[in-house]
């Protein structure tokens, strides 16, 4: 599933397990502990080599990139496909949108589940719904309306899974670098699958129906169900019999102060950087350029984010990424101010790279996040926190959406810039206060 893109996943990608299949499932008291070390220097800096020798996070990976595929893909496929079936634009985009919208429940009342489940459970039953759902979809007796309901259900598990799957990767991994940079080699892969996902959904549906990509879709799904209860261990509950259920869980996570400021931080950002990607045809249509051109704007932001989050990962110790992470965040969309004069596609693409690029605060503040909860609510505010950040990001578009009905879309993306970076003072602010920059490392 994809990563605050779907559950399936960050709704939550592979390559082949480069190790054998496991015997017997672990018990959980002799699990291996992911021993985190503070790099003392470059030469002991773990690097993104040494969390692909951890085995069960290669099974992790690969999984990750087949059910990406699958959401990707899939999403593609049902737009299309509601589109030939109807002809109507709207229910088209709205097929799209309805991928953002049901994060939010999801997070909400299906959040306790991750902390009081087994977690492996549940990340193998969340791919198999997945599976179903889509395998519904490619019925043809299927009408659009129902296409329309097992979109949302989809969109309803993919925060669970997505919250499982990171605090799973602590288990494995450790809460020190391996952690945070495991996480970033996920992210990594959500934003290329940004760029080439669609891609290769569009070849797909130029060899077969949408009807028969789907179906492609719904054997990603049941592979990445396979590689998760095969290549992970079986781990108990984190709080069996005594995490709050639905809403009273979610605010007993959401009272602790610290917790709630680096949310805060990871849904602020979000919410103002996908302004120019959501205004991005209507800004090209605006200064007059070709598709190409469009296709540059549209692949700025994710390239930046992706050459921040390797440039950190691999050449940044610990300590120096606790560093950056509030002065990055709080300028993430300073470079929104260069469309201000209504540039080129050069300097817009400048713009979004830059942007992008700061994105590199993530592994810092993941750190802090994993650090600053308690074990036993991990599952809970880790699904809490990506079905924010995808909540947010559906918000936002919507936000720019509206604003270009009554201001020129360069005068909107400025705006963003301003705007945004007030919020994001305003957020570093309480993150001060709430001494989490100074809790990274406590427990």
């Amino acid at each position: 599933m994809p990563d605050p893109a779907s559950p399936a996943a960050s709704l939550p990608v592979p390559a082949s397990p480069a190790a054998s299949l496991p015997g017997p499932a672990l018990p959980a008291t002799s699990l291996p502990a992911a021993a985190p070390e503070p790099p003392a220097g470059p030469a002991d800096r773990p690097g993104y080599r040494a969390v692909f020798r951890v085995r069960e996070f290669r099974f992790v990976f690969v999984a990750h990139l087949f059910s990406l595929l699958g959401v990707v893909v899939s999403e593609l496929a049902l737009t299309v496909l509601v589109y030939d079936l109807t002809r109507s634009p709207l229910l088209s985009s709205l097929t799209f949108a309805l991928g953002f919208l049901p994060y939010l429940l999801g997070g909400t009342l299906l959040a306790g589940l991750t902390d009081r489940l087994p977690p492996r459970r549940i990340l193998v039953v969340c791919d198999l719904v997945c599976s179903a759902c889509v395998a519904a979809m490619v019925l043809p007796a299927t009408p659009v309306a129902v296409l329309l309901v097992l979109r949302c259900a989809i969109a309803v598990v993919s925060p669970v899974f997505n919250g499982t799957r990171m605090a799973t990767l602590a288990d494995i991994l450790g809460e020190g670098d391996l952690f945070v940079l495991g996480r970033s080699l996920l992210r990594i892969v959500s934003q290329s699958a940004l760029l080439t996902g669609f891609a290769v959904g569009g070849v797909l549906l130029t060899v077969v129906p949408p009807r028969g990509a789907l179906a492609v879709t719904t054997v990603t799904f049941l592979v990445s169900a396979l590689l998760l209860r095969l290549g992970t261990a079986r781990r108990p509950a984190r709080a069996a019999g005594s995490a709050a259920g639905g809403l009273s869980g979610t605010w007993a996570v959401l009272r602790n102060r610290r917790v709630r400021a680096l949310m805060l931080m990871f849904w602020v950002p979000p919410l103002f950087a996908v302004v120019p990607e959501a205004l991005a045809a209507p800004y090209a249509d605006e200064i007059g350029v070709s598709t190409a051109a469009l296709g540059l704007l549209m692949c700025a932001l994710p390239v930046g984010t992706i050459a921040g989050e390797l440039f950190a990962g691999s050449f940044l110790d610990a300590a120096t990424r606790s560093r950056i992470v509030l002065p990055l965040a709080v300028t993430g969309v300073l470079p929104y101010l260069l469309y201000a004069p209504e540039p080129g596609v050069a300097l817009a693409v400048a713009a979004l790279f830059l942007a992008g690029a700061t994105g590199a605060y993530t592994l810092g503040l993941d750190a802090w996040f994993v650090a600053a909860v308690p074990e036993e609510q991990r599952g809970r505010a880790m699904t809490l926190m990506t079905a924010g950040m995808m909540t947010v990001q559906g918000i936002g578009m919507a936000g720019a959406g509206i604003a270009a009905e009554f201001a020129p879309v360069h005068t909107v993306v400025a705006g963003t810039g301003v705007v945004g970076t007030l919020c994001l003072l305003a957020a570093a602010v309480e993150l001060r206060a709430s001494g989490a920059t100074s809790g990274a490392t406590e427990k």
